[in-house]
């Protein structure tokens, strides 16, 4: 079994830089790079969704912190729920 590679955050960000200008196709800029061509454009889209706090740390969430990203996930889906709700009754008592 191979090592997990890790990556530094100037490292992720110079290679989204250079396949953002496009001088070389992606598949060949991941070969020289020694990535798979498709973390290429999830860090790419890590950068977009995230700009300024892209790449904070290293790796994934242990501990707490993986059990705040998931209570905050869990907010985030009840806060929608609750507004479908919301808007469900809203309509019926106009229905009525």
């Amino acid at each position: 079994m191979t090592k997990r590679n890790s990556f530094s955050r100037d490292f992720k960000l110079e290679a989204v830089r250079l396949l953002e200008l496009g001088d070389k196709k992606a598949s060949d800029l991941a070969r020289e790079l020694g990535v798979p061509r498709n973390r290429l454009y999830k860090w790419r889209e890590e950068i977009r969704k995230n700009d300024v706090a892209a790449f904070p740390g290293k790796g994934r969430r242990r501990g707490s912190a993986a059990e705040l990203a998931k209570l905050k996930n869990e907010v985030a889906r009840l806060r929608e729920e609750n507004e479908i709700l919301k808007k469900a009754a809203r309509y019926f008592a106009r229905e009525s």
